[in-house]
């Protein structure tokens, strides 16, 4: 398993690794003394354990690291077993914590569950991981102005900060604060510039050259240099705390399984890639057994280091190889140097690489698009803010399913009718020139039938139905698959409709349905011809033909049907409500780019269409394209652009040509285009009449200049 070493990345890979590798210094040291052990334990931790698994690991971002989650609960452990902390005991107990929980990593890669995290939505992954980063700043908080690191969830962090505050020091604030401003404002104005290195050296020379501690500014504590030593852990501790043992190192495993995979696919979703999530957790199973041999606590993804690689532009596990053969140099050349290093300054880069991974833009997103999504991914966030880590995962992919269930019980759907002169059937709420078919009602249902949603089918058809209704047509093209309650009601709602006389059908579904009506019963449907293989085949049984009856349009029109390419609404149907504005940014970029060429041929137009944002569209739509490309272009004479009547007449010519092809196509569509312009030009004069006029102005000059 050779690491995915990117050549034209290696310089910001490397420099990536060293930046982590002073980073993790304090962070490591912390969360060993969190974990029982002495701080030099967690620089030991960040040897060979992030050697080996920075070899193993198909994820090219992330870092492994002593961090806090797993540090905390092993802490909480001690505590509850009554051994002190930097005990001799501890120091026994801590490895074969570790040993246990690469035991339970390596079932875990056995029975491959790295594949429970591909049923974790983005919305859990974004919250999860919003969370964690507020809950390790929470933990950092006061580490800034001069108090301890706290351990815990949400509340047990307040009052750790609100009773840290009897060590508040306004020069620690200054410098972790001052740290966390400068980072992030370089983080804005200059990204590429690696601001978190310039604090590092700043907050090292100032720790060199001021007497900090006088002024009662935390230094790194001192630790004594060589590299790590390996021992077999004690196997006779385990026997004296077995049962306590097991639980606890299942529990931490489910923890670094749950934040490390999720951390990771987090990351490659954000830059399309791939990770394999059961070497994963064999990376993890070797990376904690290596931590045990040389006394670590059980090591996990870190969100924080991750951050900061990603800040600057790590993407391959060579950063993780750098960072391991870095904190072997820092071991044996400069351990003397650590003790000058500002914790408030190493507190503030480490924050301010936190905020940059908390997930505002998925908050945003949901927010404004699915408020479903949104719940989900505040209770996945709060989950671990308030709970901790392995709730947070629990309730967040709870809600993942039950959003499933949502949409399977409430799929979309929708009722279609006819846009006059066009082949297929359009979604009425989403077309506007779409016209539902006389005493017909046709249904699409995007989803498969089953017990949970058979309810909402029957009564949107029921609720549909009016007096005069002959038809109803089920569009079944969503639905792949019927249970045997869906089969029976089924049935039941055809007999109901017959009953009213309104024939029922259903139609344009895969073969396979007809399987399942026949298994579970239903094969009268099939054989009454109720399933037919087209909409237009069950219109034709049910005695509606060409051209459709159509409601509001008059019953003697006969028009010709178009080719499907050149939709009416094409706009309409691919953005919504957001199709007038769309057009409306396609026309100015045209016009835009049009008023900066010298070339006003009917070809520079044809082609400045072409190269718009949507790409070429269909006649219908070029027609409104060019309406409202007329109305900007007069705003842009206002602005003291020349030519605009050249451009103006070659649109006027290229709208003839539209129409001409239309007319030839349908004569019905050229009326309902001519109708359409209509609308537009009302809705354009009564917003900007002055520009309106202008337009109108132009047309005038132009239709007198070609009859002279």
């Amino acid at each position: 398993m050779k690491p995915q070493i990117r050549k034209d990345n290696l310089i910001k890979d490397i420099v990536a690794g060293i930046i982590v590798a002073l980073v993790s210094i304090p962070i490591s040291m912390g969360y060993a003394q969190v974990a029982g052990l002495p701080a030099v334990y967690g620089l030991y931790g960040s040897v060979f354990p992030i050697l080996l698994y920075g070899l193993l690991t198909s994820s090219p971002q992330l870092i492994f690291g002593v961090d806090a989650t797993p540090a905390a609960l092993v802490g909480g452990a001690l505590a509850s077993f009554g051994i002190a902390s930097g005990s001799e005991e501890a120091m026994e107990l801590v490895p074969i914590i570790s040993i246990a929980t690469a035991c339970w990593l390596l079932v875990f890669y056995f029975v491959k569950a790295g594949k429970l995290v591909n049923y974790i939505s983005k919305p859990v992954m974004g919250g999860f991981i919003s969370g964690i980063g507020c809950t390790i700043i929470l933990m950092q908080l006061p580490k800034l102005f001069g108090g301890s690191a706290g351990t815990g969830e949400l509340v047990a962090l307040i009052i750790n900060i609100c009773e840290q505050t009897k060590n508040f020091n306004w020069l620690s604030l200054g410098l972790g604060l001052g740290t966390v401003v400068v980072i992030l404002l370089f983080k804005k104005w200059f990204p590429k510039f690696p601001m978190s290195v310039v604090m590092l050296v700043a907050g090292a020379c100032l720790g060199i050259f001021l007497d900090l501690e006088r002024y009662g500014v935390a230094l790194l504590p001192k630790v004594e240099g060589g590299l790590p030593s390996i021992h077999l852990p004690k196997i006779d501790v385990l026997m004296e705390y077995g049962e306590d043992i097991v639980m606890l190192s299942f529990t931490i495993a489910l923890v670094i399984v749950a934040q490390t995979l999720l951390t990771a696919n987090n990351y490659a979703m954000k830059y399309n890639y791939k990770i394999e999530n059961n070497r994963e957790v064999l990376a993890y199973a070797v990376g904690n057994a290596a931590g045990a041999l040389v006394g670590c606590c059980p090591i996990n993804g870190s969100v924080s280091r991750t951050g900061i690689a990603d800040q600057y532009g790590g993407k391959s596990q060579v950063m993780s190889i750098t960072a391991s053969l870095t904190m072997v140099l820092v071991l044996l050349f400069g351990t003397n140097l650590l003790s000058y290093l500002p914790v408030p300054v190493l507190t503030g880069i480490v924050i301010a690489a936190l905020i940059g991974i908390i997930e505002f833009g998925v908050a945003k997103t949901t927010w404004q698009s699915d408020k479903n999504e949104f719940l989900i991914f505040m209770a996945a966030f709060l989950g671990v803010l308030l709970l901790g880590t392995i709730y947070g995962v629990i309730i967040g992919t709870m809600l993942s399913f039950v959003a499933v269930i949502i949409r399977a019980v409430v799929p979309p759907k929708a009722f279609l009718g006819v846009i006059p002169g066009h082949e297929d059937f359009y979604t009425l709420k989403r077309n506007r020139n779409a016209k539902p078919i006389q005493q017909t009602i046709i249904y699409r249902f995007s989803g498969n039938l089953f017990f949970g949603n058979i309810n909402t089918f029957q009564q949107d058809i029921e609720n549909a139905i009016e007096a005069d209704t002959k038809q109803v047509i089920v569009d079944a093209r969503g639905i792949g698959n019927i249970d045997m309650t869906a089969a029976e009601r089924l049935l039941i709602l055809n007999r109901n409709l017959c009953e009213k006389g309104i024939h029922f059908y259903i139609t344009e579904h895969v073969g396979t349905v007809n399987d399942q009506l026949r298994m579970y019963g239903a094969g009268s449907l099939i054989e009454e011809g109720v399933v037919r293989r087209t909409i237009s085949l069950a219109l034709r049984a049910a005695g509606v033909t060409k051209p459709y009856p159509l409601v509001g349009v008059e019953n003697d029109t006969v028009y010709e049907y178009v080719e499907a390419n050149e939709r009416l609404a094409e706009f309409e149907w691919a953005f919504g409500e957001g199709a007038e504005e769309k057009m409306e940014q396609l026309a100015t970029e045209v016009a835009d780019k049009l008023v900066h060429t010298k070339d006003h041929s009917m070809e520079s137009i044809m082609e400045a269409e072409h190269d718009v944002s949507w790409g070429s569209m269909g006649l219908f739509d070029e027609d409104e394209l060019l309406e409202r490309l007329e109305f900007h272009l007069t705003e842009l004479e206002e602005q003291g652009y020349d030519d605009i009547e050249e451009i103006e007449e070659r649109i006027e010519q290229r709208r003839r040509i539209i129409e001409k092809k239309i007319n030839h196509l349908s004569p019905e569509a050229l009326e309902i285009l001519k109708r359409h312009r209509e609308e537009i030009e009302a809705h354009l004069k009564a917003q900007h009449p002055e520009y309106y006029q202008r337009m109108v102005e132009i047309r005038e000059h132009m239709a007198k200049a070609n009859k002279e």
